[in-house]
């Protein structure tokens, strides 16, 4: 297996909102596969894999491993989208269909197979496993047997879908080209456009954050809805550009570790230029290629387990990292987990005016995975979380009146 020493190509540090933000970049030279980067995604391991010109990248944490390429089944060497799924498999979106790599060789599924359409935009797994494809064409879902397609026939607009995200409640979300965001529920698809709030009907990509708001990312800036789709806030000056650029086209959102909201802007209009920013809820805190960036076409952003956030350009990728990801002791709304980070049991303090009886609890990782329906330990909100893997956690707590999350650290290293 090839493997190539990483060097340091470019470091800044930044004083951040929480603590001192450095960006590290790699390209070609440290051994990445191809400077024009797609797609990024953060594997089980905690490993990348990223969607180049030439195949997907894979890189450990200390070294670039041995790619995914047509040699190993890949349908085509432009790899648009990437997926690392709950089982460790990969899979990757061209503009010839579908491949999905189980660590040795690639399936392939096109057209013949059932998927509406082989021009992929972007891959996305839900809750329970389900593998969806955004395209040209709409949207299609995969369980392993089939595919079932969603187009124009069942209320999407023409122009296909960009992204796909899944809310709270389980709902899909879908982020068109050209009309605007659309939830499925069931089998109803209803649409949200300028008239509801967005900045712009081109919706590039969707975050569902902690509290379960959904931040939508447009081609004129961002809206965030809350529990009633509505729009409650409108973010329209994200990163700081050269006049006469004003307009800030979103190309990614992402939630890291810590609540922020990072978004990716990209504008190629007489010059290119481009950055990538989070909000510290008050303002949001912008860098650019002056500032160690890989380059200004900003394509797709992912957070790593450890609470690094990558950035894919098309001339390398960048990795911020610097943000802390343990969890302070905190009571929030009269509830509170104790103690966080955790490595054996976690116990959650809940207000007196709450009847705990009629409470559901739903554990998520990072990605929205529901990891278990926790169980209460002799009437006790008590649980034992020694046997899940080291990272972030999101306790979903329901009931009459109660919509609330946690945030829990599993510490393997406690132990």
């Amino acid at each position: 297996m090839q493997r190539f020493s990483v060097g340091l190509l470019a470091l800044s540090i930044f004083p951040g909102a929480l603590g001192a933000q450095v960006l590290t970049s790699f390209t070609s030279e440290n051994g990445l596969l191809d400077n024009n980067v797609h797609s990024v995604c953060n594997g089980l391991d905690g490993d990348l894999w990223l969607g180049t010109q030439s195949g997907v990248a894979h890189f450990d944490g200390t070294a670039f491993l041995a790619p995914i390429t047509v040699a190993d089944g890949l349908i085509h060497e432009t790899v648009f989208a990437v997926l690392c799924d709950s089982n460790g498999e990969i899979w990757m979106g061209t503009d010839f269909g579908l491949s999905r790599f189980d660590g040795a060789s690639c399936v392939t599924y096109t057209t013949d197979d059932g998927l509406e359409d082989n021009r992929i935009k972007h891959l996305f797994e839900d809750a329970s496993g389900g593998i969806w494809v955004a395209h040209n064409d709409g949207v299609s879902s995969f369980d392993g047997a089939d595919f079932v397609n969603y187009t124009t026939a069942n209320g999407l607009p023409f122009g296909g879908v960009n992204h796909i995200a899944q809310d709270a409640l389980g709902h899909m979300w879908f982020g068109t080209g050209l009309g605007g965001a659309f939830q499925l529920i069931g089998d109803a698809m209803t649409g949200y456009t300028s008239a509801q709030g967005l900045p712009n009907n081109s919706v590039r990509s969707i975050a569902v954050d902690e509290d379960g708001r959904k931040w939508i990312g447009t081609n004129e800036g961002i809206a965030v809805f809350g529990d009633d789709n509505t729009t409650e806030e409108t973010h329209l000056s994200l990163i700081t550009l050269p006049p006469p650029h004003v307009i800030n086209p979103v190309e990614d959102v992402v939630i890291d570790l810590t609540g922020r909201t990072w978004v990716g802007v990209y504008v190629d209009y007489l010059v290119s230029v481009g950055g990538v920013a989070y909000f510290n809820g008050l303002e949001w805190v912008d860098f650019d290629v002056e500032d160690g960036l890989a380059g200004p076409n900003v394509r797709q952003l992912t957070v790593a387990e450890n609470g690094d956030v990558w950035v894919a350009t098309s001339t390398g990728v960048t990795r911020f990292s610097g943000t802390p990801v343990g969890m302070a002791q905190h009571s929030t709304g009269g509830f509170g987990v104790h103690p966080n980070p955790s490595s054996d049991w976690f116990k959650l303090e809940c207000p007196t005016s709450v009847s705990r009886s009629e409470l559901a609890f739903v554990l998520r990782d990072a990605m929205g995975r529901i990891v278990a329906v926790p169980q209460t330990l002799m009437n006790h909100l008590v649980w034992d979380v020694s046997s899940l893997r080291q990272g972030l956690y999101f306790l979903h707590i329901q009931g009459e009146g109660v919509n609330h999350t946690e945030r829990i650290w599993v510490e393997a290293g406690l132990r």
